[in-house]
């Protein structure tokens, strides 16, 4: 059966999240100061990048909601305990240098603009409407895409079958009919296979290995992938 739509992460495969969330951090610290738990800045970036990728994984889990996995990795990262209030705050003062520092891929939009007439688009993110609904609409790209999911609102995240197929109803269409791309070997390629849908693992860093998985290095590579015959039956040669 031919791929008709692709169902697309968002963060580290469309949109740089890694710069943004590393710039805006840098600022964000230039004025907020270090936290003394810390003794570089460069240590403290690896901190919070940790942090959030741990409680993040509680959010995937159902351990806590939205709003309590952000005020968690301020928690955690400054060490210290911290009403509701507080972290919040401390929190929405560090959004506001990270969506300044918002960018896509140099290879976004020359994708989505050739791939725009043959196949149908839609997004699937382990995070919440609110956030990437506004993301999508900042960034200028929103309405490149059908329907917007995110596990907030799901109630499931990837990588369970549940909330991909989510994202093929969306579409009305097959899991067969739809290829997923992210950046996460397991959460969005190997999820996506595994629920009936052709993963395809944006491998931006060129890790390799995971022969098992269909990988790009770019999106520049994605079109000639996606037009082979039906469900990427030719040899695969981005592995």
């Amino acid at each position: 059966m031919a791929i008709r739509a692709v169902l697309w992460d968002i963060d580290d495969t469309i949109f740089d999240y890694a710069t943004a969330s590393r710039s805006g951090m840098r600022a964000h610290l230039d004025i907020e100061g270090l936290p003394r738990a810390y003794d570089c800045l460069e240590k403290a970036l690896d901190s919070w990048d940790e942090f959030t990728a741990y409680h993040w994984a509680r959010f995937a889990a159902g351990e806590t909601d939205w709003e309590g996995q952000r005020r968690d990795r301020v928690r955690s990262f400054l060490d210290e305990p911290m009403s509701d209030e507080r972290a919040e705050a401390w929190f929405e003062r560090h959004v506001a240098h990270y969506e300044a520092a918002w960018s896509l891929f140099p290879d976004t939009l020359p994708v989505l603009d050739v791939l725009a007439d043959d196949y149908r688009h839609a997004v699937l993110s382990n995070s919440s409407l609110r956030n990437q609904e506004r993301k999508l609409r900042i960034l200028g790209v929103r309405d490149r895409f059908e329907a917007l999911l995110c596990a907030a609102e799901l109630g499931v995240a990837k990588p369970e079958a549940g909330a991909f197929h989510a994202g093929c109803e969306a579409l009305g269409l097959s899991p067969a009919e739809v290829a997923y791309v992210g950046d996460q070997p397991d959460i969005d390629a190997r999820g996506a296979d595994e629920a009936g849908l052709k993963g395809v693992w944006l491998d931006r860093s060129g890790t390799g290995g995971r022969p098992e998985l269909v990988r790009i290095t770019g999106l520049d590579q994605l079109p000639d992938l996606l037009r082979r015959d039906t469900r990427f039956g030719a040899p695969d040669t981005f592995r």
